[in-house]
């Protein structure tokens, strides 16, 4: 998200290479000066892919040479000349590495792609001559162990313990040995996700699946295969259709399709998407990053990567991680039981006399949903317009409990054309942020939804925040409506809140500012703003007929939330069955030798006490973007932890009046603005009044307390 680039940055120093690159850009370079568009947004009107490698490499050496200053500088050690000084260095770096990165998970090419590679292995390198240079650890060292005597401010003192651990948990304290072992193990960390990234892309694109005729795809309404036809059109495969993958096990497509060898072929192009023997094949790669990882953490004297990566976590160590899950399985796998039945006779009741498979459960789900509960999501559909969802219905529930509003900026140069943006104002009318919005799949796409940000807030540097959220729904043909799924609707919801805990960032300092905080705390907001999206008033106010303008109906408002806690057992499942995957990868010792990809896979999945025959992880481990590339290795549980947050919290806001403006005010003070300026436990104690507790979050799933004692 948004920490100090230096920190979480994945790039070494060639003068030679910089010195051509720098004369070859000259002062043309749109990154070698602020932008002077409003909020400093990225000048996407200017910029073109041949810049972002001479501003990489002038960035990291004018930040190198920012960073020797500090660390040489003959002065005593002082807040101001070290930490506020380090704070302020690296401003060019910081704003190629938010820009590209941005881009390029969103709109790849070729040409971005050599730039990734390149660049992956430089940061990390980058990263490590800041994080071992002895001197300015020395520096550090040295006002954090005066800190009591330095008269700071309560996120001074916070911003000095999060250096002074970092650089410890970077490998400042290590031997020369060590730290040579480190850097090389990092370089080829970074070399590792990198390729793991573009092989996953790669590997999404030419998994699709391509029918040869329309029959094949019956049961999708006309405005599916018309997409399907259209990215057919797309790949010059003339009188086919294709379905894409999302990034996910599960296909939105798998719920319609009626041919079920349609429906395994297109559960199977998805399991088997990154392990097809080709190019794009993962397992070696994952194989040694699980490795290198573990030998990494040995360096530091911990067990394995998962007890190495949470030690600034809210959970802290992997056996509080598991032991929260562990709490789950009992009722997740009751429930599992009574759904794979449900199933199942909904199977026989169709004349069929198959066993139910996994690219079975999302079809008769859906039609044990419409004979339980009379919901049938094509009935739900017309009334979830996208843009009418953005604006009616997440800009109204912001507007609602925070006073928020918005303005499109057609102004505002962006990186594709399918960009929205928007200008945000604060409840006094004066300007908090700017908002991107970017919601279609294409190829060049990463997969999955996912928010960030161009411009980070900090008062130490004048800035506001310049945030962009990202997904991958279905793009409608032209002329047809941009309908959408109620799980796409969650997505906005999901994705909005981490924008709101961007946008409400009051921090001087930037590596504190907003979505600065451990991964098992950031997905906390945007769950939480979830809870919105089929709040009564929120949901009569955006969900209307395209064609009409009619509310949704009550009857089928009330079916929708009579189904909301219905297919749990899946939903759920499919989360912990990644999550323990996750962890049980990262689990693995320094000693233990590489790993068979599919056999170490099979018998975790095998261990967890879950039904995972029917019930497949959300990722499998060849396509497991977040932990192999994304920064949650060791830390998918982090969604399952913020749910207990989320539903902490909204229980909270039930009991003392919903969505009211005071509430939401209270939620912004003591949550959202809060950054990493205090420890996570303390703060949510402070809001919710005792410490997290799993009983609303299973209530909320319709899934009893005492099954999973």
């Amino acid at each position: 998200m948004n920490t100090k680039s230096w920190m979480r940055a994945v790039c070494a120093l060639s003068f030679t290479a910089l010195a051509g690159a720098q004369a070859q850009a000259a002062e043309t370079n749109p990154f070698f000066s602020a932008s002077t568009l409003p909020y400093q947004a990225p000048r996407f009107d200017l910029i073109k892919d041949s810049d972002y490698a001479p501003a990489f490499e002038r960035g990291m050496a004018d930040h190198m040479r920012e960073i020797l200053a500090i660390a040489n500088n003959k002065a005593a050690p002082t807040f101001e000349n070290t930490i506020t000084a380090l704070e302020k260095s690296g401003r060019l770096l910081d704003r190629v590495q938010e820009t590209f990165f941005g881009v390029y998970q969103a709109n790849s090419n070729p040409t971005l792609d050599k730039v990734e590679s390149r660049e992956a292995a430089r940061l990390s390198q980058h990263a490590d001559e800041i994080n071992l240079n002895p001197r300015l650890f020395a520096r550090v060292k040295a006002l954090y162990d005066a800190r009591a005597t330095l008269n700071l401010d309560p996120e001074q003192a916070q911003l000095l313990d999060v250096y002074y651990q970092q650089f410890v948990h970077s490998g400042a304290q290590l031997s020369k040995g060590d730290k040579v072992k480190l850097r090389a193990i990092n370089t080829k960390l970074a070399n590792l996700e990198s390729a793991y990234q573009q092989k996953l892309i790669a590997a999404a694109r030419d998994g699709a699946l391509v029918v040869d005729s329309k029959e094949a795809l019956a049961g999708l309404d006309d405005g599916s295969i018309a997409g399907a036809a259209k990215a057919a059109e797309g790949r010059n495969l003339a009188g086919k259709w294709v379905l894409p993958l999302q990034n996910t096990t599960q296909q939105p497509s798998l719920q319609g399709l009626s041919n079920r060898a349609t429906r395994q072929a297109l559960f199977d192009h998805s399991w088997n998407r990154a392990e097809r023997g080709d190019a794009n094949d993962t397992r070696s790669t994952i194989a040694e990053l699980a490795q290198l990882r573990a030998q990494k953490a040995a360096l530091f004297g911990y067990p394995n990567y998962a007890a190495y990566a949470l030690y600034d976590q809210m959970a802290k160590t992997p056996e509080a991680a598991n032991s929260f899950m562990q709490k789950l399985v009992p009722a997740i796998a009751a429930e599992q039981k009574n759904e794979v039945n449900l199933l199942q006779d909904a199977i026989h009741r169709d004349g069929e006399n198959f066993s139910l498979m996994p690219w079975d459960w999302q079809r008769y789900a859906e039609q044990v949903r419409r004979e339980k509960y009379a919901l049938n999501q094509d009935d739900v559909k017309p009334y979830f317009e996208l843009k009418t969802v953005l604006t009616d219905g997440v800009f109204f529930a912001a507007n609602q409990l925070y006073g928020l509003t918005f303005k499109p900026r057609t102004d505002i140069p962006v990186y594709h054309p399918d960009v929205m943006v928007f200008e945000v104002f604060d409840k006094d009318g004066s300007q908090l942020g700017l908002m991107y919005f970017d919601y279609f799949k294409r190829d060049t796409k990463s997969g999955g939804a996912w928010m960030s940000n161009f411009v980070g807030q900090s008062k130490l540097l004048g800035t506001k925040p310049v945030i962009y959220n990202v997904a991958n729904f279905a793009k409608a043909a032209p002329g047809q409506p941009q309908l959408i799924t109620s799980d796409d609707v969650t997505t906005m919801f999901h994705e909005f809140g981490h924008a709101l805990h961007g946008l409400f960032a009051s921090q001087t300092y930037p590596s504190l500012s907003g979505t600065s905080v451990a991964r098992d705390f950031v997905e906390f907001p945007s769950q939480f703003n979830e809870n919105w999206a089929f709040d009564p008033k929120v949901l009569a106010h955006y969900a209307r007929n395209y064609k009409t303008g009619a509310p949704m109906p009550q009857d089928l408002v009330a079916k929708i939330k009579k189904a909301a806690r219905f297919n749990q057992g899946y939903a759920l499942g499919e989360i912990v069955a990644a999550s323990e995957l996750d962890m049980k990868w990262h689990s693995l010792a320094a000693s233990a030798p590489r790993q068979d990809v599919d056999k170490f896979e099979s018998e975790a999945l095998n261990s967890m006490g879950l039904d995972v025959t029917h019930v497949p992880p959300r990722y499998r481990s060849t396509y497991f973007l977040h932990i192999w590339s994304n920064g949650y290795s060791a830390g998918y549980y982090a969604y399952l932890w913020t749910e207990m947050l989320d539903q902490d919290a909204f229980a909270w806001f039930t009991q003392h009046g919903g969505l009211t403006r005071e509430n939401g005010q209270r939620f912004r003070d003591m949550i959202l603005s809060k950054g990493h300026t205090m420890d996570y436990g303390p703060m949510f104690r402070a809001f919710y009044g005792k410490d997290p507790e799993i009983e609303p979050m299973l209530a909320h799933r319709g899934l009893t307390t005492e099954s999973a004692n």
